[in-house]
């Protein structure tokens, strides 16, 4: 019995990862980490902005074309 719990652990822990993974998408708390993988892959030579001017721009994208959200 007491080899299964560390199974039953692990599963729980990867779940909740899967969890905290979708609900970053879901939120869009992922889009920078996305920006930047878009970047290295498609754009290798040019300096990405910070996180800061990410989110800067990206909120000023969002209130100049608004799209169905809740606020």
């Amino acid at each position: 019995m007491s080899a299964t719990l560390p199974v039953i652990l692990r599963g729980a822990r990867d779940g909740g990862r899967r969890a905290v993974g979708y609900l970053r998408a879901v939120m869009g708390a992922d889009a920078y980490d996305r920006y930047c993988a878009h970047l290295a892959a498609r754009h290798p030579d040019a300096e990405p902005m910070t996180e800061r001017e990410f989110w800067r721009e990206h909120m000023d994208w969002q209130d100049k074309n608004p799209q169905g959200r809740c606020c």
